[in-house]
């Protein structure tokens, strides 16, 4: 059973990775890129520092390192302990793929771009919820690209994505609450 779950995904793979055109490579290197986001983190911070003050922000700082620094260690943990190759290494389906990025690492289950963004996503959401009801929705599709885009320039599987988003939905609600909780213990 799971070696038919792993073949579907590497045609689901080869389907969606092979959508792509060379109209569309740079946009997808881009999006794929981490330091494309910083404006985005830097406007988050500032509407955390508009709606929560200096005090929180130092709080919720500590809290984002901490969340970044965990789902960065346990993806690495996933990935060295399953090692799971990445389709632009595994023979097979190298051969049929297009491959655009500009590295391939060795093992990809699951994804980090996916885990983290989608922490992100989620943590900064929740947070600001009560102040920008729909921006959730907006941070989550945004989170949906960056994790397509791992697909789209041949580095993961639509499982290291599904995976890596579920993951980091969980670290992102999970340190969204431990936030609420510090703040109650020590902003109060």
């Amino acid at each position: 059973m799971l070696d038919q779950l792993l073949q579907y995904d590497k045609e689901l793979f080869l389907f969606f990775n092979n959508l792509g055109t060379s109209t569309w490579d740079n946009f997808w290197l881009v999006v794929t890129n981490k330091l494309t986001f910083i404006p985005l983190y830097a406007i988050l911070l500032y509407l955390i520092y508009k709606h929560l003050g200096l005090k929180s922000l130092l709080l919720l700082v500590l809290v984002i390192a901490a969340m970044i620094t965990f789902t960065d260690q346990v993806t690495n943990l996933f990935k060295d302990g399953f090692e799971r190759l990445r389709p632009c290494r595994e023979d097979g389906v190298k051969e049929f793929m297009r491959f655009i990025a500009p590295r391939c690492g060795k093992y990809g289950f699951f994804s980090g771009h996916s885990s983290n963004s989608m922490a992100a996503a989620v943590f900064a959401g929740l947070l600001l919820r009560p102040y920008y009801k729909k921006l959730i929705f907006i941070l989550l599709f945004w989170s949906a690209i960056v994790a397509y885009s791992r697909i789209y320039v041949g580095v993961h599987y639509p499982l290291d994505i599904i995976c890596g988003m579920t993951f980091g939905a969980l670290s992102g609600f999970g340190f969204y609450k431990l936030l609420k909780y510090l703040r109650q213990r020590f902003t109060s």
